[in-house]
C-alpha cells in the first residue's frame, strides 16, 4: 500500500483543486493507493461533501481511501518561508512533510508557497550526504522525448560543484522515472564550445568531462532544448542554475498558448482542436516537480494548479516512491563522493 499526503490548503484554487485532484488520482491510480488530505478538518469535510454531492458524485466510493489529517494553520502564498515555518508549525504544509519524515506517508504534494515547501523539506527531510543544495527537477517536452531540466528555481546562483551534483541527481531521476538506462547530460550555456559561459558553467564543464558515472554530452544551448538534441546528439538531462532554469520554465509555460492562438487564427482552426494536438506542451500533464536531493518525496506544483494537475502530481509522487528514486540518489551521491560522509551538510 502507498500513501501520499496532499496539502489541501495549498495553491490559488485550494481547497477545491487539491481535494478534487485527490479524488481523480484515486480513481485513476492503483487501488492500493491511499491519500491523506492535510488541513483544517472542517474545511476539508465541507468541500469533500460538496464535491461528492455534485460533480464528483460518481467517486463517492473512493471516500474510504481518503483520510483527513488535522492541521489548523495555513501557510499563505505571501508568507515569508522563515516566518511561516517558525510561526505555523501546525500548518498543512509542515505537518504533511513531517508525515513523510515520520514514515506515515510515502510522498507529499503541494501547490502552496514554494519557498516554504523547500525550506520545510530541507528542515524536516534533510539533504542527502554529499549535497549542499537541492534542485527542482522539471520535465520539458521536446521534439523527440521529454527531458529533465534542473535546477528550475530552487537556487538562483550555483557553484560548479553544485551543477555537478545536479548532474548526478538528474541521472538517477532519468533512470528511475523516465526509464532512460544511460541518461545523457547536457550543461546549458550560451554556446557548445567548452570555453563558452560564465565562470561557474565553464568550470562545471571541465569537472563533468572527468566525472565518473555521468554520460556528459557537453554544452547545450537554449534552442537545443526544444529540439531535444544538440549537434553532438540527443540528451535526457539539462543542468543549469535556478535563475536560468526558472526563466526557461516560465517561457515554456507561455509557449503553447501563444502557438495555439497564432496558428488557430492564421489557419482558421478551432483552438480546442489545436490544444489537443499540442497536448505534449501542456504543463498540467506533468503535474508537479520533485525537490531532488532531500531524503523524501516532496512534489512542488504550480500555484495555479487545477484538479487535473494535482492528480498528475500525485502520480509523480507515487512513481517516485515506487521507483526507489530517493534511495537511488543517496547511493549515486555516495558513489560519486567517497568522502561525502564528512560533508557538513549531511543529515
Amino acid at each position: 500500500m502507498a500513501r501520499i499526503a496532499v496539502d489541501a490548503m495549498g495553491g490559488d484554487l485550494a481547497p477545491r483543486a487539491p481535494i478534487a485532484g485527490a479524488l481523480l488520482a484515486l480513481a485513476a491510480l492503483p487501488q492500493d493507493l491511499h491519500i491523506d488530505l492535510v488541513g483544517p478538518t472542517g474545511i476539508i469535510e465541507a468541500e469533500l461533501a460538496a464535491l461528492l454531492a455534485g460533480e464528483y458524485a460518481g467517486l463517492a466510493h473512493l471516500r474510504e481511501r481518503l483520510a483527513i489529517i488535522e492541521a489548523p494553520d495555513v501557510i499563505e502564498m505571501t508568507d515569508k518561508p522563515s516566518v511561516a515555518l517558525r510561526g505555523k508549525t501546525n500548518s498543512s504544509m509542515v505537518l504533511g512533510i513531517r508525515r513523510v519524515a515520520d514514515g506515515h506517508a510515502h510522498g507529499f504534494v503541494s501547490a502552496g508557497n514554494t519557498g516554504a515547501q523547500m525550506a520545510a523539506s530541507l528542515m524536516i527531510l534533510r539533504l542527502h550526504a554529499g549535497l549542499t543544495r537541492p534542485a527542482i527537477g522539471t520535465i520539458f517536452p521536446t521534439a523527440l522525448q521529454p527531458v529533465l531540466v534542473l535546477d528550475a528555481g530552487a537556487n538562483v546562483d550555483c557553484a560548479p560543484d553544485e551543477l555537478v551534483q545536479f548532474a548526478r541527481i538528474g541521472t538517477v531521476y532519468a533512470q528511475a522515472l523516465l526509464g532512460r538506462p544511460e541518461p545523457v547530460v547536457g550543461l546549458l550555456s550560451i554556446g557548445e564550445e567548452p570555453e563558452k559561459g560564465n565562470t561557474a558553467v565553464k568550470e562545471a564543464h571541465q569537472r563533468l568531462r572527468a566525472e565518473a558515472g555521468i554520460h556528459f554530452l557537453g554544452n547545450v544551448e537554449g534552442r537545443d532544448i526544444a529540439r531535444g538534441r544538440a549537434d553532438e546528439g540527443p540528451f535526457d538531462v539539462v543542468v543549469c542554475d535556478g535563475f536560468v532554469g526558472n526563466v526557461l520554465l516560465k517561457f515554456y509555460e507561455g509557449l503553447a498558448p501563444m502557438i495555439i492562438g497564432m496558428v488557430s487564427k492564421a489557419a482558421g482552426l478551432n483552438p480546442h482542436d489545436m490544444a489537443a494536438s499540442l497536448k505534449q506542451l501542456d504543463a498540467e500533464a506533468y503535474g508537479g516537480a520533485p525537490l531532488l536531493g532531500v531524503k523524501g518525496v516532496s512534489i512542488i506544483c504550480h500555484g495555479r494548479s487545477s484538479a487535473r494537475a494535482i492528480h498528475n502530481a500525485i502520480a509523480v509522487a507515487l512513481r517516485a516512491h515506487e521507483s526507489g528514486m530517493v534511495d537511488a540518489i543517496g547511493r549515486k551521491l555516495s558513489d560519486g563522493l567517497p568522502d561525502a560522509s564528512h560533508s557538513g551538510t549531511a543529515a
